[in-house]
């Protein structure tokens, strides 16, 4: 802008405009260095002047540090082409900016009100859209984008030093892109306005009242210098061609105004070219900023707006699935906004369920994590004490109740134990993931696919080994013909992976396969294993990312060839096929609980055979969404000698994450039984020892939480008890438990009654794993991988179990020796043991002592990352009871309620 007053000439232009830009980029990038601005600029047709104008743009978003993206769309593009490519961009969290260059030079028809009005307010950097323009109009300006030759009109204007209040301003023109908005602009600062246009009688009077004059009327010169006021403050928004000889085109460029004739008039002037022009393009840039900071701003990490849904508590407290369905949960796409998730980073699975997409970790990166707490629990009676119910309580007492950002991340449910014995694992009572139909029967079908990908490897080895009855080059080194001719030695060397199904069928232990003609006599004894229990289980669970399952996945040994070399997933060439099948489950996938606070439902690996956590990568994302202050609550399976092991040992170990606080469940009636109380069976009323109170028989017990709680604190994390109370327990009863744990060293020991009040329930628990975050931790392993295997599961026999020394069978010996020759001796171990003692025999209650362990077997799962040694006899595939719970289970064809689930 030219300022003419006492002979001097000063010149506002956009450049101060453009360093602040960039000043503040560079202030951005220090908060986050893997985040820019990001810029599109969607362009239909080839006109030569639009590509002009974006060449403009693009040169001016490069020096300020925007990533700035030409999109452009041949003539031939559709509108419903367009607006598809609108909605991809809509949809990009990268992008904070989208212009539509107008004019749309399209050969199809387009309505170019709808295309702009497609374009996400938040990203409409035009200004254009009709929510904008509307905000503007009501004077909402903190919360819209201005359009940007009118806010670069009113950038000139005060760089003027003139004040605009009380001033009489002029507009002529009243186009959707100028002048209405520079109507709107000048209003609410505060001058007063008079709009002029086409049918407006006497111009030129109305014009030469104005102390403030912008002219956007697209006509050559037509505001003569005698028009305008002396000393007014011109701005000139026309661009037109006129005829002149003297330029290589044979035409140039004016305004609007007369500029030679009004210059002698006005105190302040835009040029055409170079004055409103490059300050549009600045504002354009400016606008694309303050997109970026309002997206920064909204999306910090812990910046939670959350919602949480109240409990209507029942008594006596209604069965699990009739409290699920008392409650609304909110629509899952509502939740992922909740805990800061976009749209782009979230897959809907109906109204409940969503996958959460990897690309999260890599934008938040940068943030810091959240408080990590595992909740496990003493050895538990065949029932079950509540873990997975308090861990659902917990989260709800830390979210609903005491306003924390929490996540829960728990294990996905077999269909096996959900029709069979046990039922679902949602928890209980008020303290549930919901909808419990949906969380216990397929979920996103997560299970499904690792059994196919399980299945697809059996395949491959069984296709391997037949072929190679026929072929010389028999790399695997088995000459025979006849299976029943192998040797123990030549079995082991292809120990093929056994197929998988996700139910109980006990006579699938053992069978015998390749009976058809077709297989030439190559018959041989298999067996099934349900599919939890599965190496690939394992993998999903442990896993880091894509390229880390990719590798992992090739990394699984499924033979030995006959120099002793192990052949894996890659050799077989199956290794690419499994992490195509596995794509859509490395995905955590997220619900709720009865209270409104997010769920992580992911992986679901056997805690006995394999090490019974929730993925890691739930747990990643989770502990970035909360933030600083906010905390992530995982749960380990069964009792502390062995999911809590795992936990640190082995998931720990590849996580990198460091734990805060150990919540351990205890119950009355499982510490009576490890007091030398009855035999608790599943299914059976509970005997009266259990039911009456018996301090002295709850006194022997407390050995068991004793030893379990030194266990814990074994590995430097300070140790809260969960003391989850049952109907029939007596205050006495549960005052003991808390004073003799404290005694024994936790940091605090609470009463916890979350299935019967849900979160209100455990408000007490979450205030003592509040304390105990905030307290001194030294965490550490219990051994060192590099260790010998003997050694590293000598440690966890003799510290965790209370084991004198352990005994390796022969099988285990020739497998010690077989593995460290391998080069697999310095994995983590993962014991594989009955979860009923602390010992290896299942019968042996409370805290034993002289036993030594039996190592039968070792076996290794080297994609996951683990050798399992095999104390005991274990099922890998449980069998059904007399009375499965699939009895009760069926859908009502008029409603699709799901019916008897629990």
């Amino acid at each position: 802008i030219d300022q003419n007053q006492k002979g001097s000439n000063r010149t506002v232009n956009s450049y101060s405009v453009r360093a602040r830009l960039k000043k503040e980029v560079e202030e951005m990038k220090a908060q986050d260095p893997n985040f820019s601005p990001g810029l599109v600029i969607l362009q239909v047709g080839d006109r030569d002047d639009s590509n002009l104008y974006i060449s403009m743009k693009i040169k001016a978003a490069a020096e300020i540090g925007i990533n700035a993206t030409h999109m452009r769309l041949p003539k031939t593009a559709t509108e419903n082409e367009v607006l598809e490519r609108i909605r991809e961009v809509n949809e990009n969290s990268s992008i904070h900016g989208l212009i539509v260059q107008l004019p749309l030079d399209s050969v199809n028809k387009m309505d170019t009100e709808k295309v702009t009005n497609a374009v996400a307010p938040e990203k409409d950097v035009d200004g254009l859209t009709s929510i904008n323009a509307g905000k503007l109009a009501r004077g909402d300006l903190g919360d819209c984008f201005l359009p940007c030759t009118p806010n670069g009109c009113m950038e000139l204007i005060k760089r003027t030093g003139v004040s605009i209040a009380g001033k009489k301003a002029v507009v002529v023109g009243r186009s959707k892109i100028v002048g209405a908005p520079m109507h709107d602009l000048l209003l609410w600062s505060h001058a007063t306005v008079t709009i002029c246009h086409s049918r407006t009688a006497n111009l030129s009077e109305e014009v030469s009242k104005a102390d403030i004059l912008v002219v956007g009327i697209g006509k050559a010169e037509m505001v003569k210098g005698d028009w305008i006021k002396k000393g007014a403050v011109v701005i000139d928004c026309g661009i037109n061609h006129v005829p002149d000889e003297s330029k290589p085109s044979g035409k140039r460029v004016v305004g609007d105004v007369d500029y030679t004739s009004a210059k002698e008039q006005a105190g302040f002037i835009t040029p055409v070219p170079g004055g409103v022009g490059p300050m549009t393009v600045a504002m354009l840039m400016a606008n694309t900023v303050l997109g970026a900071k309002r997206f920064l701003d909204s999306h910090q990490p812990g910046k939670w707006s959350i919602s949480y849904t109240e409990l209507n508590l029942q008594k006596p407290v209604p069965s699990d699935i009739v409290i699920s369905r008392s409650c609304v949960p909110k629509p899952i796409d509502c939740m992922a906004r909740e805990v800061g998730l976009l749209s782009d980073e979230v897959e809907l699975y109906g109204k409940t369920k969503a996958k959460v997409q990897l690309s999260i970790m890599k934008r938040l990166q940068a943030q810091p994590d959240g408080k990590y707490v595992v909740v496990t629990g003493i050895t538990p009676t065949p029932l079950g004490e509540g873990k997975s119910t308090t861990t659902i309580g917990l989260v709800q007492a830390l979210g609903a109740h005491l306003k924390l950002n929490v996540f829960a991340c728990v294990r996905q449910p077999s269909q096996g134990p959900t029709f069979g014995i046990k039922g679902g694992a949602a928890g209980g009572g008020y303290s549930q993931v919901i909808p419990m139909e949906e969380f216990n029967l397929h979920l996103t079908g997560d299970i499904h696919a690792i059994t196919a990908a399980n299945n697809l490897v059996a395949a491959a080895i069984d296709a391997r080994i037949f072929h190679e009855n026929t072929q010389t080059d028999k790399k695997l080194g088995i000459e025979k013909t006849d299976p029943n001719t192998l040797t123990d030695e030549e079995v082991t060397r292809f120990a093929p992976v056994p197929p998988l199904l996700d139910t109980n069928d006990r006579f699938l232990r053992k069978i015998t396969i390749g009976q058809s003609p077709t297989e030439k006599g190559f018959t041989r004894e298999a067996q099934f294993d349900i599919t939890v229990a599965s190496e690939i289980m394992a993998v999903l669970a442990l896993t880091s990312s894509l390229a880390d399952m990719r590798q992992r996945l090739a990394n699984m040994v499924v033979a030995t060839s006959k120099s002793g070399q192990p052949i894996t997933t890659e050799d077989l060439g199956v290794s690419g096929a499994l992490a195509v099948l596995m794509r859509d489950a490395i995905k955590p996938n997220l619900m709720q609980t009865l209270e409104g606070t997010p769920v992580f439902v992911h992986a679901g690996p056997f805690a006995n055979i394999a090490h019974g956590n929730s993925s890691i990568l739930a747990d990643k994302i989770a502990l970035k969404l909360v933030g600083p202050e906010g905390f992530v609550v995982t749960e380990a399976g069964f009792g502390a000698d062995i999911g809590m092991e795992k936990f640190f040992n082995i998931k720990c170990r590849y996580s990198g994450l460091r734990p805060h606080v150990v919540v351990l469940v205890a119950t009355v009636r499982a510490l009576k039984m490890h007091g030398g109380g009855p035999k608790v069976t599943a299914g059976m009323p509970l005997p009266k020892e259990y039911v009456e109170e018996n301090l002295e028989l709850l006194e022997t017990g407390c050995g068991n939480m004793k030893k379990q709680i030194e266990n814990a604190r074994l590995f430097g994390v300070p140790v809260v008890v969960a003391v989850n109370a049952f109907k029939t327990d007596t205050q006495a009863e549960l005052e003991l438990i808390c004073s003799v744990a404290k005694a024994a060293g936790a940091f605090d020991a609470v009463r916890c009654s979350h299935w019967a009040e849900g979160g209100a329930g455990a408000v007490a628990l979450g205030q003592a794993v509040q304390r105990a975050s905030e307290s001194p931790s030294d965490f550490k392993f219990l051994y060192d991988v590099e260790l010998p295997i003997a050694d590293k599961i000598r440690i966890i026999a003799q510290k965790i179990y209370g084991a004198d020394d352990i005994e390796l069978l022969p099988e285990a010996q020739r497998k010690v020796e077989l593995y460290t020759k391998q080069g697999f001796g310095n994995l983590p171990i993962c014991m594989a043991k009955t979860h009923l003692s602390l010992s290896h025999d299942a019968d042996k209650k409370g805290v034993p002592t002289g036993f030594v362990v039996p190592v039968r077997d070792i076996k290794a799962s080297v994609g996951a990352g683990f050798l399992f040694p095999l104390v005991g006899t274990m099922p890998t595939i449980p069998g059904l009871p007399t009375r499965p719970c699939f009895y009760d289970i069926d859908l009502d064809p008029e409603t699709e309620q799901v019916n008897g689930l629990f």
